[in-house]
């Protein structure tokens, strides 16, 4: 028979197990970071592993940068706590792929070198984009992959942590479903018969249409914004690589979030959304407490370090791209006005990995008990609202000019900043206030048209006839292919 909620777990306590996957992962992980650091000694090496990832391998990385704790921990206790529509993360996040493939990929591979304001920049004034750019960027940090081993190392441990993840939640999620003979059916009706049925409908997490769709422009465009996966496309040899490299991802991830709504529904039923929430508000213990409930103690530590892996990877990848822009964007092209040798700009870099790294440290304090799906989608929205209108406008359109891109990202961004501020996440669940100022959840529904409007209207009112001039170039160079060197 189905088991009921475990009352109590062994989650938190020392364990030699846990510690011992937790090592062994560690050890992989600094082994393939010692092994890069021996082969990064340019800048092209540090920022874009020598343009050497082939598309397979690409296609991995990226769904290792994309598979984060959110979709792991996070989208499963949403689907835990609230039901069907925690599913609205993981398939928001999933058709953000096609706008990656269909209008990121090729181009920005053959625009850019290392970070996204390359791209930006090709036809505009360099250093008022880079420095709005280095602004806006948000990052965390872990330190020893980015700051010895540069992208060859986050690359080979993305492609590490997302066999690992795939591997432990296709694990659970199997032995969730041999408790249910092997059918997904059983398990939703299991939950319905438990908890109503109105786990199985849309309204409990997102109730109003507003929020519906203001997330789901977030989770949507968002990822076509992500300074650490657009990264990635500077990897690869070229752009049919890029283009290959994003339908391996899709597949990969595809498959994984799948998977998350077993882990979620499996959670909800096996162990009971009062024990979750007795664990952590937020939810994000309820795939580690259902391993434990399924497979042990010894189960409980592999998923752990799975967890950990996960975290630690996709930081290495946040925080690769946030020194890039302090580095590359700001000091390199703003600061020394591209007169910085290969020594002086991985120093930068390497200063600015450990800057990203303290700030990191003190929002992780900050918004400690959020679920964190939910946070990673205000993180979305400030990518949707900065950094793709700005490479849209950019790259597609002959009236953009260098005042409408810096302030696309300014008003982008510091507009998503302040609703998030206002925003019933910060005004009620942090501070405790009774309202908010501004309704929305998540403001991109605001937010990302502010940046768009914004940058349109500066650019008419502010004409640059030499960025216009350069639209013809900037055409051919995205659509023929030319070398982005």
């Amino acid at each position: 028979m189905i088991l009921t909620q475990v009352p109590a777990t062994s989650l938190g306590a020392p364990s030699l197990v846990a510690k011992a996957f937790f090592f062994l992962f560690l050890a992989t992980t600094l082994g393939i970071t010692w092994w890069a650091a021996r082969r990064t000694r340019t800048t092209e090496q540090f920022y874009a592993a020598g343009r050497s990832i082939t598309a397979r391998q690409n296609g991995i990385a990226l769904a290792g940068d994309y598979m984060s704790a959110a979709s792991f921990l996070g989208i499963a206790g949403l689907v835990s706590l609230s039901g069907f529509d925690g599913l609205i993360y993981s398939t928001g996040w999933l058709v953000g792929w096609p706008v990656v493939l269909c209008l990121i990929a090729e181009p920005l591979r053959n625009l850019g070198k290392y970070t996204f304001a390359d791209a930006v920049t090709v036809r505009l004034q360099e250093k008022p984009v880079r420095i709005a750019a280095a602004v806006a960027v948000v990052g965390a940090g872990m330190l020893a992959y980015v700051l010895f081993g540069g992208m060859l190392a986050a690359s080979w441990v993305q492609i590490v942590k997302a066999v690992l993840l795939r591997s432990g939640a296709a694990a659970v999620a199997l032995l969730v479903l041999v408790r249910f003979e092997m059918s997904p059916a059983r398990l939703f009706a299991e939950a319905a018969a438990r908890f109503g049925d109105p786990v199985l409908s849309p309204g409990k997490l997102v109730a109003r249409p507003l929020d519906a769709i203001s997330l789901g422009l977030a989770l949507m465009f968002g990822t076509a914004g992500l300074p650490h996966i657009l990264m990635r496309f500077y990897t690869v040899p070229d752009a049919k690589a890029a283009r290959v490299s994003v339908f391996y991802a899709t597949g990969i991830i595809g498959a994984f979030y799948l998977m998350t709504f077993i882990l979620g529904f499996g959670a909800m039923v096996l162990v009971g959304p009062d024990t979750i929430r007795a664990v952590d508000a937020g939810g994000n213990m309820a795939a580690p407490l259902l391993a434990e409930l399924l497979g042990g103690t010894a189960f409980l530590g592999f998923i752990g370090a799975v967890a950990f892996a996960t975290i630690l990877a996709v930081v290495a990848g946040l925080t690769l791209s946030g020194a890039a822009a302090l580095s590359h964007d700001l000091w390199v092209n703003v600061v020394k006005s591209g007169h910085a040798d290969a020594r002086e700009q991985l120093r930068v870099a390497r200063l600015a990995t450990l800057v990203l790294g303290v700030v990191a440290v003190l929002l992780g304090i900050l918004f400690k008990g959020q679920n964190v799906a939910f946070m990673v989608g205000l993180a979305f929205a400030i990518a949707a609202s900065g950094n793709f209108p700005a490479l849209i406008l950019s790259m597609f359109w002959r009236g953009a000019t260098t005042a409408g891109i810096v302030t696309t990202m300014l008003v982008g961004t510091g507009a998503t900043l302040l609703l998030i501020y206002l925003s019933p996440t910060v005004q009620v669940d942090i501070l405790r206030h009774e309202s908010a100022w501004f309704p929305l959840k998540n403001p991109a529904l605001v937010s990302m048209p502010l940046g768009f409007l914004s940058g349109i209207v500066v650019s008419l009112l502010r004409p640059e006839p030499a960025a216009a001039r350069a639209f013809a170039a900037l055409e051919r160079r995205a659509t023929l292919g030319q070398a982005a060197e």
